[in-house]
């Protein structure tokens, strides 16, 4: 099979453990682009957390994508068209908001700059501000703030809590919301049938390709979906016991330049 897409997760599995593309990798990525293959960088980040990423392997040039908010917004590099863009059920803010006010965690969404947070950051807020390389601004009145369309709500907070949480929300909102981990201390809430496969299915279909044409990379539990849908599924060797077994294919960890060792194995014509 010729594969013509390549689909990336970034933390932990296009990035290395410094938050880096390394040389190698982001010249194999160059490359490949210029040979015609499309590059999506799929991610729960938000887009401003992603572009910076996006402007180092040149996709604006190549035409290639961005996959944002977990695929609940879809970004043509090259035109800045939005192909897809899925937000959030307002009324159900003040709901979810209520259930994780039980526990000592924080809430948080973002604008075009910034990342809102309904309480005083935790330590996992500021790591979702380093990632993202966004300022954090602490609200008084957080739903009221909301006052914009939204692609998703975070949970950050110690493990043991977002499990519990997670388990609340999907007893309440399990047929309206997306409710997932993405850290042991990271809960993603999101709009409905909203996960990475799903938004790469309607890419895919505006660009006349297929699913057995593409080949997806991850290591967290939000992968899952896109890695079982592509022709062929790829697990980092620091991926979650859970996306190694799901997956077609390990290549080596994110610090070893696994991205690059796929590029070698599967993308070279």
């Amino acid at each position: 099979m010729r594969y013509e897409m390549l689909v990336l997760d970034l933390d932990g599995t296009l990035t290395n453990s410094e938050k880096k593309i390394t040389p190698p990798t982001r010249e194999a990525l160059i490359e490949i682009q210029k040979a015609g293959k499309k590059v999506v960088l799929a991610s729960g980040r938000p887009t401003p957390g992603i572009t910076p990423l996006a402007d180092i392997l040149k996709l604006d040039e190549f035409g290639s994508y961005i996959l944002a908010f977990n695929g609940a917004r879809i970004i043509n590099c090259r035109t800045g068209e939005i192909i897809y863009d899925k937000t959030f059920p307002n009324n159900a803010i003040p709901e979810v908001i209520g259930i994780t006010k039980q526990f000592d965690v924080n809430v948080i969404t973002y604008t075009d700059k910034e990342i809102l947070s309904n309480s005083k950051p935790n330590q996992y807020t500021e790591i979702e501000s380093r990632i993202t390389g966004m300022p954090i601004v602490p609200v008084d009145d957080f739903v009221k703030a909301i006052d914009f369309p939204i692609n998703k709500l975070l949970v950050t907070g110690e493990p043991a809590s977002i499990g519990r949480i997670e388990n609340l929300l999907k007893k309440k909102f399990n047929k309206f919301l997306g409710i997932y981990q993405s850290q042991p201390f990271f809960l993603e809430v999101v709009p409905q049938n909203i996960d990475k496969a799903q938004s790469l299915q309607k890419l895919l279909n505006s660009i006349g390709l297929t699913a057995d044409q593409m080949i997806c990379c991850g290591d967290g539990h939000n992968d899952l979906s896109m890695i079982e849908y592509a022709g062929l599924g790829v697990a980092m060797a620091n991926a979650e016991p859970l996306v190694k077994e799901k997956a077609d294919y390990i290549t080596k960890s994110n610090d070893e330049d696994g991205v690059l060792y796929v590029i070698n194995q599967f993308m070279r014509d």
